[in-house]
């Protein structure tokens, strides 16, 4: 996975309740999910959004992937 992806990724506490954004943008790498999640393409997203690139929506993915490699401790 590209280091150069994931440094799209910005978390500023006073943005977005400090939730992870698209290059400081007020676009939440949980919004760019949601419309992946919801069957847009890379291509509808990019028109909807024209301040955002394909390695944008890229970078959430791969936020999101790197998220949750993290293991899930549980307390028996």
């Amino acid at each position: 996975m590209s280091r150069e992806l994931l440094l799209r990724i910005t978390i500023e506490p006073g943005k977005c309740g400090g939730r992870p954004c698209i290059r400081g943008m007020r676009m939440r790498v949980s919004d760019v999910l949601e419309l992946l999640a919801n069957g847009a393409t890379i291509e509808e997203i990019l028109i909807d959004h024209p301040s955002l690139e394909r390695d944008d929506v890229l970078a959430a993915l791969a936020y999101a992937a790197v998220q949750m490699s993290h293991p899930v401790l549980r307390v028996a």
